[in-house]
């Protein structure tokens, strides 16, 4: 008979993110850093609480 071998799942190429994978961040208002210097205005600055990635937005 042949030999058996035992299933091994392969490993992941990418770290887990959860949801932020797919785009589904769960943003929070970062307050540390209010307003932009280049542009002279405020802005709010948002991280995501899970993946630490940053967006800006203008007012």
């Amino acid at each position: 008979m042949a030999e058996i071998l035992p299933f091994q799942r392969p490993p992941k190429k990418t770290p887990r993110k959860g949801l932020c994978q797919h785009d589904f961040h769960k943003w929070e208002v970062c307050k540390a850093k209010q307003f932009d210097v280049q542009q002279g205005r405020l802005v709010t600055v948002y991280r995501c609480q899970r993946c630490q990635k940053q967006k800006v937005k203008a007012h």
